[in-house]
């Protein structure tokens, strides 16, 4: 078998049916609301990167490479580099996984998403000029993420990118002749994210881009800790 996502334990609801309020769907969540923490800390904080949002990246070495001030080829391709190491190691995790439950998966890629952050927490508090690792570290830990919530395949829960999300708002409307399928997970979705980042941009622009971050890895900690799959009488 090649398949490398690994099953749904037998009582564990399939992923395209989870509801809004399943503990994995509330986990991913929390999650989205890191990640417009951990983007405005990227973009505003260390010199126009993002970590969580490659195509963002992809954009800004353009706007680089022609020449407009303000924007780091070098921090975005370690940015880049970094998060394809996490999306492989995502990969790996879930081969590893292929024969265990969803539970201890999700948990694994949590609490070493969790490391990794603290990682950059401690470094953010101990070295304020260490750009290219703290960019490295998050940028890690962001592609973890984004290959186990790919994995997952849990309908517009991607937790960082929002262009399909605010897509399917409109082509899946009632003006488009839709049923307007999931639209509470997605505007839920899209609240986190601008959330998380008017939190995390007045964390930086108050000079205080550590407690950000630990603010950060305080959500995830209490995501990993928290996540746990519904007894099979409560599924």
């Amino acid at each position: 078998m090649n398949e490398t996502m690994p099953p749904p334990a037998p009582t564990a609801v399939e992923p395209a049916k989870l509801g809004d309020a399943h503990p994995l769907s509330v986990t991913l969540f929390a999650l989205t609301l890191a990640s417009g923490l951990i983007d405005a800390v990227s973009y505003l904080g260390l010199g126009h990167v993002f970590t969580a949002n490659m195509t963002g990246n992809v954009v800004v070495i353009g706007f680089a490479l022609a020449g407009a001030p303000g924007f780091s080829i070098s921090g975005s391709l370690v940015s880049l580099a970094a998060f394809l190491v996490g999306a492989i190691g995502a990969g790996r995790l879930a081969v590893w996984a292929s024969a265990r439950a969803r539970e201890p998966w999700v948990r694994a890629a949590l609490l070493t998403e969790t490391a990794l952050q603290a990682a950059a927490t401690v470094v953010a508090f101990a070295a304020h000029s260490q750009h290219l690792l703290l960019i490295g570290l998050l940028a890690l830990a962001m592609g973890l993420r984004n290959g186990t919530v790919r994995k997952l395949g849990i309908p517009d829960m991607t937790t960082t990118v929002l262009t399909l999300t605010i897509t399917g708002l409109g082509a899946d409307s009632t003006l488009a002749g839709g049923r307007n399928p999931r639209i509470r997970r997605r505007v839920i979705a899209i609240a986190l994210m601008v959330v998380g980042a008017t939190v995390g941009a007045a964390f930086v622009l108050h000079g205080r881009l550590a407690w950000a971050l630990l603010v950060s890895t305080v959500n995830l900690a209490a995501a990993a800790v928290g996540y746990r799959e519904p007894k099979p009488s409560a599924a």
